[in-house]
């Protein structure tokens, strides 16, 4: 009896087994069949004439075509073939419809997004367009749904998610656009919401002393200077006398929608106080005069890094005027037909993201009946009715109030709902006006075409052949009645009618000196910045730093502009060191001789945000928690009055906690502490605590272990065991935010790129991870060493090795 007992065990097992290597087998197969196609011969019959697709040794395409339309379709198949699950959030985000794709979990994401009701927008924008995007837009949505189809097996994500990939629309390539508007700017006036709550609880002058409009940091390429605010006294504010009740209004009616976190914190901080990253990027050019003879020019754009990357590197060929032919190279996004940055052989252009006011919070005045007050009388909001579909068969319906501005969002902490007026809603706001500046052949067609385009508002510099360079912003921007301080929420009589014409957008071209630079900060004064606005753009350190490092050296090669974008040294942290050496001296770490290691440390800190320096991130959490104290104490009033108050929405407050910090006014200071010397050397104790918890020794504390990297896909943590697939190697990395090499674990340089228009041959490229999405791909993360190591990589493709030919 045991002795069959042991024998059917023994075929359980043996069978369990068969069936387990059968499912990975099956499961192997299946994934390789999801593989693009990389050469050989197919008919697409949306093509009107023979196109070619050489892929050099990195999988980097240059696809030669008779039309930017068949361009355009060819490079929607490669899309469709390595990136289509990408492609798909990309959509589905801004659209509401995630919950289609992964069930209930979704839910509240799309119920938070539908109040934008982006698809219907993006609807009508292609509507809108003019034939030839229109044209593009059709022809890359079938290059798309061909690639997919092409396809031996749905991308291996579907399978995962036991779901369907659905077909490409031209609608979708600009739902990808409203994505980067949710990624980039402030999609429900948080920020707006925080000044007026502020403003409405503080005197005047401090919140003139909180909210500077810059700081002695700023580098704006115009040279301006704004005068900047002194530290209050104590008759106008006193912290010592303050007792704050909580005076938050209890908020009426279901319209209710406290603020969500903010969309750029993606990384959740290892030292407390840290979560305020903002996504940005460094662009800078070198005019002729002060670069040898040629322009070159920089852009290194910062986002969250996920895999695969955001971008996907391309080249095109068509023909141009006179049937010569005309080549554009960089970078794509996956879901537009557009190359979003890069060169055309005449000019090279790159962004970086302005943190211009682009959003307003308008006041509603209301009557007992439910209608509001306009300009020309009292309407009443129009009630519409969105359907979210989850996997599974559930429905939700939305309903949402629209004004003649735009959706209700919220109610402030008064009981006043307001409706966001917001440019990512507009019919402008999404056009594919960019796949013109393809075209452009010198600075001042480029500038005329970026001023005549609408995306989520850019600073885009452009250098080009003639050694000229420039400066202008590319996005759609309100026309607005003056008098009143747009970073608050305003009246109904404040909000904006049409848009500023091409011509009166500002510009800057060959700046004596020859040297341009934007990186999120201000970027000018006077009248231009009133036209931009001030929505939260950052602190100007890092602007700073690549100014000073364009000045301070001869440019010679395309080498001296990535050396300044891989530049880590600590300038803005070096007061914040010297300050707490000052604070660690010899009485107080004879009062605690823990203290002691502490200030070793500090003094060796390398004054680079080094992957081995303890230093700097001891220094650096010193000033985040002193800066989390100080402002959480200052703002309680506001805090109070409304929760959804955030004091790290205060942009420039580097300028008023140094002020704090170093003239240290006592009527300033948190009542809990007895001095400014209490508090500095309790926060200096409270790093060593957090950093030396559990027994660790504090050298060993080092800034990369903090800033290690994060990559993975969305769907690893889903996948146990072979998730780590999906996941680019972690490595240590140097480079913070205020400083030009950009890092965090989960952001930093999504693509680094140097090249002189006409001279592509000697540029240079990086790229986190590689072309492919699929894990089995050779060209999964091929190019990620080059980028984590800084090493110079070829800006053109290198090379023909496999050939793919289609032919109507």
């Amino acid at each position: 009896m045991a002795r069959r007992l042991a024998r059917g065990a023994i075929l359980v097992v043996a069978a369990a087994l068969v069936v387990a290597i059968a499912l990975i087998v099956t499961g192997w197969l299946l994934l390789r069949a999801s593989l693009p196609i990389m050469e050989g011969e197919l008919v697409v019959p949306s093509l009107e004439a023979p196109v070619s697709v050489e892929r050099d040794p990195l999988g980097v395409p240059t696809i030669r075509a008779a039309s930017r339309a068949d361009a355009a379709c060819a490079l929607g198949f490669l899309h469709a073939q390595e990136r289509f699950f990408q492609m798909d959030l990309l959509r589905r985000q801004p659209a509401g419809e995630l919950a289609e794709l992964f069930g209930p979990r979704a839910l509240e994401s799309d119920r938070t997004i539908r109040i934008h009701r982006f698809r219907e927008r993006a609807r009508r924008i292609v509507a809108a367009s003019p034939p030839r995007h229109r044209t593009i837009l059709e022809a890359y949505a079938a290059g798309v749904n061909e690639g997919l189809r092409r396809l031996r097996a749905r991308p291996f994500e579907y399978l995962v998610l036991r779901a369907d990939p659905q077909p490409w629309r031209p609608e979708d390539s600009v739902l990808v656009v409203h994505a980067m508007y949710l990624d980039l700017q402030d999609e429900d006036g948080s920020r707006d919401s925080s000044y007026g709550v502020l403003r409405d609880t503080m005197p005047p002058e401090m919140f003139a002393f909180l909210t500077p409009r810059g700081s002695e940091w700023d580098a704006p390429i115009d040279g301006s200077t704004l005068e900047l605010p002194a530290i209050p006294g104590p008759d106008v504010f006193d912290l010592r006398k303050e007792v704050v009740a909580d005076r938050r209004v209890r908020p009426r009616g279901a319209g209710f929608q406290p603020a969500p976190a903010p969309r750029a914190a993606v990384s959740q901080p290892s030292e407390p106080g840290e979560s305020d990253l903002i996504l940005g990027s460094n662009n800078f050019a070198v005019g002729a005069e002060a670069a040898g003879g040629r322009a070159l020019l920089a852009g290194d754009m910062h986002l969250g890094i996920d895999v695969p990357i955001i971008w996907y590197r391309a080249s095109i060929a068509i023909p141009g005027e006179g049937g010569a032919m005309r080549r554009m190279t960089g970078v794509t996004l996956p879901g537009t037909p557009l190359v979003v940055a890069g060169s055309n052989g005449a000019i090279a252009w790159a962004f970086t993201n302005s943190y211009g006011d682009w959003v307003d919070l308008v006041v509603l005045d209301e009557a007992a009946d439910g209608t509001y007050r306009t300009g020309e009388g009292w309407r009443r909001p129009e009630l519409v009715r969105e359907t979210i579909r989850a996997k599974g068969g559930e429905e939700e319906v939305v309903e949402i109030e629209e004004t003649i501005w735009g959706p209700v969002i919220d109610e402030d902490h008064l009981g006043r709902r307001r409706a966001l007026q917001w440019v990512g809603h507009a019919v402008r706001g999404a056009e594919m006006g960019l796949l013109d500046l393809e075209g452009a052949g010198t600075i001042d067609e480029a500038m005329d075409v970026a001023n005549r385009s609408a995306i989520p508002a850019q600073n885009v510099v452009v250098a080009d052949r003639d050694g000229r360079i420039g400066w202008t912003i590319v996005a759609a921007v309100p026309r607005r009645p003056a008098g009143y301080d747009r970073r608050l929420p305003v009246p109904a009589e404040a909000a904006w009618s049409g848009w500023l014409d091409p011509e009166e957008l500002p510009r800057i071209t060959d700046p004596p000196g020859g040297r341009i630079w934007t990186a999120n900060a201000r970027v000018v004064g006077g009248a231009m910045l009133e036209t931009i606005g001030d929505g939260g753009y950052p602190l100007g350190a890092r602007a700073r730093q690549i100014r000073d490092a364009l000045k301070g050296r001869e440019i010679d090669s395309e080498e001296d502009l990535l050396a300044i974008q891989l530049d880590d040294r600590a300038l803005f942290l070096a007061r914040w060191q010297a300050l707490m050496l000052e604070v660690l001296g010899a009485e107080a770490i004879a009062d605690d001789p823990r203290r002691k290691e502490l200030r070793e440390v500090v003094e060796g800190w390398g004054a680079r945000a080094a992957a081995g320096s303890a230093g700097y991130r001891v220094v650096r959490a010193w000033r985040a928690f002193l800066e989390e104290e100080i402002f959480a104490a200052l703002t309680r009033r506001a805090a109070s009055a409304d929760p959804r108050f955030r004091w790290r929405d205060l942009a420039q407050r580097e300028h008023a906690l140094w002020a704090l910090v170093t003239e240290r006014p006592v009527h300033l200071l948190d009542p809990k502490y007895g001095s400014w010397d209490e508090q500095l050397l309790a926060t200096a104790d409270r790093v060593l605590a957090e950093l030396t918890g559990g027994g660790r020794r504090l050298a060993s504390r080092t800034w990369g272990e903090r800033n290690a990297s994060r990559f993975r896909h969305p769907l690893a943590g889903a996948l146990p065991i072979v998730g780590r697939f999906l996941e680019y190697p972690r490595r240590r990395l140097p480079g913070d935010w205020d400083m030009p090499r950009v890092q965090t674990p989960f952001e930093g340089a999504s693509q680094r790129m140097v090249v002189s228009p006409g001279d592509e041959a000697r540029g240079i490229f990086h790229m986190p991870g590689g072309q492919s999405g699929h894990p089995l791909s050779p060209h999964f993360a091929d190019g990620h060493e080059a980028w984590v190591e800084g090493r110079a990589t070829p800006f053109l493709p290198s090379g023909e090795v496999r050939l793919l030919r289609m032919v109507p």
